[in-house]
């Protein structure tokens, strides 16, 4: 069967997919993923078929950041959006059986699928259908809501991700000689399997049927690759380091978060290995060692602990190493991520990113690697999670022959 796997976002939005990927790959059936141009290399390189779809989000929220008025920020985004849909629609026009879509493209992949009648499947990385257990990520309030608040909470959150698509999903189904006025909606996928463990946050007894927590989807590593020398070098020389890293996130902020982090790692007394991600951190001094991309499933066992801004993908892959974290969360969903780690014992308080100061952070470090709980709660948890296979729920599906 040929399959395409659609996604766009940042890093943390395309890796889990290429493990996906290489095991629908692995079973015999023919593996695109249609991703942004600077994930190209990523899924070549694990041994997975590239369709291009355009943009480039970190320059996105750069331009957005420096729009001179609010119709330049809105031009700016519907750009974006329109060219994004002209993507998807195109990867999917290269030929498919079978379309498994992340959440955010998840309406144009709809549309495309109806056009060119192709089934598709939902393969979201967060909770993304409204509960009464509570507050879907990226809900404004989340305190004390109650079943009825939480799940208008998360009613909110959907009808609001529906809308940044809305006009380009319009546009898109003019294009393709569709009903303007149907809907395109993610809610309108079925099946959908979310990728996440059920121990991190278990299935809603209220979501609809077909809607299922399947487990982990761990990103595949890059065919031949080899750890930098400099950075073996480092973890021997040692203690264990702390890693530190925000991701996608603080685009622009680089020169003063390396200064904070470096002054953070002297307070609190230990080594670290600092990622440069989206807001290029650096670090100076002997025990901190500034790195590019390193997959994490390599890097993070060998870490005393993470510090990061609980994105799904990072959160997962500090949860899969046994290692405990302090969760720094920025935006979208990762207040949700950083508070189910707090909850779960692996972490402290979440420390959020807007009232980062280099005293907080040491302190945050301080207490999530002096603290025995913590470890032992992680390693309890990666045990656990070690015995679930999430790909294997989802290729079970597609092998049945029931794939729509």
């Amino acid at each position: 069967m040929r399959i395409l796997i659609i996604t766009a976002g940042s890093r943390g939005d395309v890796a889990p997919f290429t493990g996906l990927g290489r095991r629908l790959l692995d079973v015999g059936h023919q593996v695109a993923v249609a991703a942004h141009p600077s994930f190209a290399a990523l899924v070549a390189g694990c041994g997975l078929d590239y369709r291009p779809v355009p943009g480039d989000p970190q320059g996105l929220i750069r331009d957005l950041s420096r729009a001179a008025s609010r119709e330049e920020a809105q031009a700016r985004t519907r750009a974006y959006t329109d060219g994004l849909a002209d993507g998807v629609a195109e990867a999917a026009a290269g030929g498919a059986d079978l379309l498994l879509t992340a959440f955010g493209p998840s309406p144009l992949s709809l549309t495309a699928g109806e056009a060119l009648n192709i089934p598709v499947i939902g393969t979201y990385l967060a909770p993304s259908f409204a509960t009464g257990q509570f507050p879907l990520p990226n809900a404004r309030d989340t305190d004390g809501l109650g079943p009825e608040g939480n799940l208008a909470a998360g009613r909110e959150v959907l009808r609001h991700a529906d809308g940044v698509l809305a006009g380009s999903v319009t546009r898109l189904r003019t294009r393709l000689g569709l009903p303007a006025d149907a809907s395109s909606a993610p809610m309108d996928i079925r099946p959908v399997f979310h990728g996440f463990s059920p121990l991190v946050v278990p299935r809603p007894e209220d979501w609809p049927p077909r809607v299922e927590v399947a487990g982990y989807w761990w990103p595949a590593r890059p065919d031949g690759w080899q750890p930098p020398a400099e950075l073996v070098d480092f973890l021997r020389s040692g203690p264990s380091p702390v890693f530190i890293g925000f991701g996608s996130m603080a685009v622009g902020q680089g020169e003063r978060l390396s200064e904070l982090v470096t002054t953070a790692v002297e307070r609190a007394g230990v080594r670290a290995v600092v990622q440069a991600g989206w807001a290029d951190l650096n670090g100076c001094g002997d025990d901190v060692l500034a790195i590019g991309d390193v997959p994490h499933d390599w890097l993070f066992p060998r870490s005393a602990a993470v510090v990061h801004h609980a994105g799904a993908g990072t959160t997962a892959a500090g949860l899969r190493a046994g290692v405990p974290a302090v969760p720094v969360p920025v935006m979208a969903d990762q207040p949700f991520w950083a508070s189910r780690l707090h909850s779960l014992g692996v972490a402290p308080r979440p420390l959020p990113f807007q009232k980062l100061t280099a005293e907080a952070l040491g302190d945050a470090i301080t207490a999530c690697s002096s603290d025995p709980t913590y470890r032992r709660r992680a390693a309890e948890l990666a045990q656990r999670i070690a015995t679930e296979d999430g790909a294997a729920t989802v290729l079970a599906h597609i092998d049945s022959g029931d794939a729509g």
